[in-house]
């Protein structure tokens, strides 16, 4: 069975990207159910497929980011990789189903969950916003602040991959991507096209998907009165390429193939990067 990839919402799951996509696991009511009936179902998950690569967002309740280090200290497991990717619960959304694509390819399960650090910096995330006066994840100067409680005042916003500000007005603009894109759009309470009818033009994106706001959004955001956006890579093949190109190297702890500077499953770093007063890895109940 291949790597399983696990959210804590389901939407967080978007339709497929294409025929080979994956479905994605979603576990419900983590942090609410019964330890041990939680806890036999993430166990049970884990015999299935090997591997659980689960994915939450930053935005999450902090009960439910608790559970699952509770869940995966208590099965004492280096199979369960937890990812909190810096990313506005849509970018999220777009990752994992990045990560549903290609866990249907000959990716080892240590280069899979690695391949999400990768793959954020090929995502653009932001919003357009009704208010910052709420708005804590991305810098806000006292006169934006201040601009905000005017009636009518509107601010594009991109958190990822550089935090960007500016209010709404004919010469508004974000930096986008130098590279061909799909732009993915959820519309919340902010009735405004100058999403789609501006800044999609203006990014040059080849493709345009509207879905529902994820419940995390508001809160991420500051406001409900958004329209939130991310562009990302749609297609499985240069997925695999940017992956695949990266040099893999094997973790000194565990012996799992993976890409970059820190074990996904079991987080160890290269040895010469440790706490030299450590033998274990510093933290092995977290990742990302």
């Amino acid at each position: 069975m291949p790597t399983a990839i696990a959210v804590t919402s389901a939407d967080m799951v978007l339709p497929p990207q294409d025929e080979r996509t994956l479905p994605a696991v979603v576990l419900r009511d983590v942090e609410t159910r019964p330890l041990e009936r939680a806890l036999a179902d993430l166990q049970a998950l884990v015999e299935q497929h090997g591997h659980v690569i689960v994915v939450c967002s930053q935005a999450a309740p902090t009960a439910v980011r608790r559970r699952l280090h509770t869940l995966r200290s208590l099965l004492e497991s280096d199979r369960i990789a937890l990812f909190r990717p810096d990313l506005p619960p849509l970018g999220i959304a777009v990752l994992v189903r990045q990560l549903r694509q290609l866990a249907s390819c000959d990716l080892t399960p240590g280069v899979l969950a690695s391949a999400g650090r990768l793959l954020i910096h090929y995502i653009h995330s932001g919003a357009l916003l009704g208010s910052v006066a709420r708005l804590d994840r991305v810098p806000v100067n006292l006169k934006q602040h201040a601009k905000s409680w005017m009636p009518g005042s509107q601010f594009a916003v991109l958190a990822h991959p550089q935090p960007q500000l500016v209010r709404l007005g004919p010469e508004a603009a974000l930096d986008g991507p130098e590279f061909g894109t799909w732009m993915l759009v959820a519309k919340g309470q902010l009735q405004s096209d100058w999403v789609t009818g501006s800044l999609a033009p203006s990014w040059k994106v080849q493709g345009l998907r509207e879905t529902p706001l994820p419940a995390e959004s508001p809160g991420w955001w500051g406001t409900g009165k958004l329209v939130e956006f991310c562009t990302y890579l749609p297609d499985l093949s240069v997925l695999y390429q940017l992956v695949t190109s990266v040099r893999r190297t094997a973790c000194h702890w565990c012996g799992i193939d993976v890409i970059g500077d820190r074990c996904v499953f079991c987080s160890a770093t290269p040895p010469g990067q440790e706490n030299p007063h450590r033998s274990r890895p510093e933290n092995r109940t977290a990742v990302g």
